[in-house]
């Protein structure tokens, strides 16, 4: 991975994640982040469903997805076979090793013909015997239509688990709008999600992202992701459209090239148990809402973070969730003298702020029980946090809200 260039993605959409659950302030992510992390908190609205990178600084991660294939949702198709090469000869890449300039030149292979620049490469090398770092190449490519960012990251999930589950679904287009998304199956039993959307989900700019993301039966798990501009960010646009069209950026992605490399990285840790994996939100919050309001869209699974979006006729609000045990450790970081503390030693802090457009406000009630159980609860005035205000305050009042975040209910399956 190129860390020294770039920050990884995944910070970003952590921060992200934060702001969202824990009211919206600098203090509140930190506190979260040096918390929250260790335990591997996840937050399903915010599953990577590209690889950040760009030009001189394409960065690629590894990110876990996951192979659910929902009925209905997903196609068959047959295994693609390799794009059209450029003439130069294919690198040799064994089973146990790829050198960085083998990334770069197997990508460059497996490419239409066309100018490459900016090469980087990370192969399966490491100088630090106790891991193996995920072998990623990116590069500036020009098919003679505009210099676009080209970039794609190596690894392995395990079959079934949450990682591999992840990237076969289509994010939440609540939290990361897109143009289209389609999860097929391949001949071979790979699964692979298209997703041609946007570098900033509130559309700052024309930067346009698609990717192609596939695991298949074994665990290879191969992300391609492309821009229509010569870097990630802060490069002018150069094209209407990245230049790989879907079926391209599958057959990129389902090169035997990119397995072979895969095969050469260790098996995937057993998945922990995480803290928090038997709670449901989104049925505690559907059940807590206030009367009155009309549910017109909603998170589609049960765990330690859910959404609503709701309407009580004066337009759409976003109500979030987010449910966390043993959060001590972070406590008197969230929660400062200006916070009230109840009888039974429950904390609770109350922000009204801006939200991230701006005529969008931001109202949170933050809970913290005395053995650190959280409930920490947000609304918008707006369906989502990518898009204009559509209301002048939320749907739920503070003391709606309140009263939600120390119901009891939450913790009663716990």
């Amino acid at each position: 991975m190129f860390a020294d260039q770039h920050e990884d993605p995944f910070e970003e959409r952590l921060a992200t994640a934060l702001h969202e659950t824990g009211g919206g302030f600098d203090t509140d992510r930190t506190a979260l982040a040096a918390g929250g992390t260790a335990r591997g908190r996840r937050k399903r609205f915010v599953r990577r469903a590209a690889v950040a990178g760009g030009t001189a600084s394409v960065v690629l991660a590894c990110v876990g997805g996951a192979l659910v294939l929902r009925p209905g949702g997903t196609a068959t198709e047959a295994v693609p076979s390799s794009m059209t090469a450029s003439a130069k000869p294919k690198p040799s890449v064994t089973a146990t090793h790829a050198t960085d300039e083998q990334m770069i030149e197997t990508l460059e292979n497996l490419l239409p013909k066309g100018d490459f620049s900016e090469e980087r490469g990370q192969g399966t090398e490491s100088t630090d015997d106790r891991k193996v770092p995920a072998p990623s190449a990116g590069l500036v490519f020009d098919d003679g239509d505009g210099a676009a960012a080209i970039g794609v990251s190596v690894g392995r999930v395990r079959p079934g688990g949450t990682d591999a589950r992840q990237a076969a679904q289509c994010p939440d287009r609540v939290y990361i709008p897109y143009d289209a998304c389609k999860t097929s199956r391949l001949a071979d039993g790979s699964v692979v999600t298209v997703l041609q959307g946007y570098e900033y989900p509130d559309r700052r700019a024309d930067t346009k992202l698609w990717s192609a993301e596939l695991v298949t039966p074994t665990g290879q798990h191969i992300t391609v992701s492309e821009w229509n501009a010569a870097a990630e960010k802060d490069k002018p646009v150069t094209r209407t459209d990245p230049p790989l069209n879907p079926a391209e950026l599958t057959r990129l992605a389902a090169a035997k090239e990119w397995r072979t490399i895969a095969n050469a990285l260790p098996e995937p840790l057993p998945e922990p148990e995480l803290p928090g994996s038997d709670l449901h939100a989104r049925t505690d919050l559907l059940a807590l809402l206030p009367k009155g309001l009309k549910v017109t869209d909603k998170s589609s699974d049960d765990g330690d973070f859910a959404y609503a979006v709701v309407d009580d006729g004066k337009g759409r609000s976003m109500v979030q969730v987010n449910v966390q045990p043993d959060m001590l450790d972070v406590a008197d970081d969230l929660f400062d003298s200006s916070s009230e503390t109840l009888p039974d030693g429950t904390r609770v802090a109350v922000k009204q702020g801006p939200g991230d457009r701006g005529d969008q406000v931001m109202w949170t009630v933050d809970t913290m029980r005395a053995d650190g159980r959280r409930v920490v609860i947000s609304a918008f005035n707006a369906g989502t946090q990518n898009e204009p205000a559509t209301r002048e305050t939320p749907a739920l009042t503070i003391a709606q809200m309140r009263e939600m975040a120390l119901d009891a209910r939450w913790w009663s399956g716990s």
